[in-house]
């Protein structure tokens, strides 16, 4: 009893973690370095606050270690339900966090591009400059190819705590909602670029919820041990 209450307080601890990490590495960094259609700006930024530009960075690679631990968490948690949707929610993550992690590189092409030393000694350090704005786009598109599965394992992780019966439904229901969030801000990205509407920032609260009641309400104990004995 005190186990798996513990892996739930664990996994809510490390999940709620993950919100002001991300929001410092993927929206507060870019949003002071990052000067749209201007290279030259840009550039200097990076350099004058390239410690802050390596650290988000660092950032982003942690947060899929953290990806690793909580999905793995949230299988024992969640197995007992159905372990064949369970199974398919840690597929999800797993693939989206290598797509994540390299797509780091294109950050560390920015770093190289912007030092200008030794990288391409053919091009002249402006014309290597100008090419920032290129792997920061890259960047970008590879941030929207693995926000496909950070939402596609919202759906199966919903539809097990909906089902439950030791997390409350409504925050299945949230997470679900999410899942459909992260998938209809892809379509808009890659379909119809020029729509400045991100619908992730309206059905994020599952991810918020979800994490804060494991860690502090953890799971109903008795339930969950009804479907262990079910599904043995």
């Amino acid at each position: 009893m005190d186990s798996i209450n513990r892996t739930a307080k664990i996994a809510g601890l490390i999940y709620l973690m993950m919100t002001p990490l991300g929001f410092f590495g993927m929206i507060y960094v870019p949003s002071i370095l990052i000067v749209s259609g201007d290279a030259i700006a840009t550039v200097n930024n990076i350099m004058a606050n390239e410690l802050l530009f390596r650290l988000s960075i660092m950032i982003a690679l942690i947060i899929q270690i953290c990806h690793i631990l909580i999905v793995l968490l949230l299988y024992k948690i969640l197995k007992p339900v159905n372990r064949n949707h369970a199974v398919l929610m840690v597929i999800f993550m797993l693939v989206a966090i290598p797509i994540a992690m390299l797509n780091e590189v294109n950050n560390f092409a920015v770093l190289l591009l912007s030092n200008g030393a030794g990288c391409l000694p053919v091009f002249t350090a402006d014309q290597l400059q100008a090419l920032v704005p290129l792997f920061l786009d890259f960047h970008e598109y590879g941030i929207n190819i693995a926000a496909i599965f950070w939402g596609l394992w919202l759906f199966p992780m919903g539809y097990l705590v909906f089902k439950s019966g030791y997390i409350p439904k409504f925050l299945g229901v949230l997470l679900m909602i999410g899942c459909f969030g992260y998938l209809i801000d892809f379509v808009l990205f890659s379909l119809f670029p020029s729509v400045d509407v991100t619908i992730g920032m309206f059905t994020w609260w599952g991810e918020i919820l979800f994490p804060l009641w494991l860690l502090i309400k953890g799971v109903n104990v008795k339930q969950w041990e009804k479907h262990t004995l079910e599904s043995a």
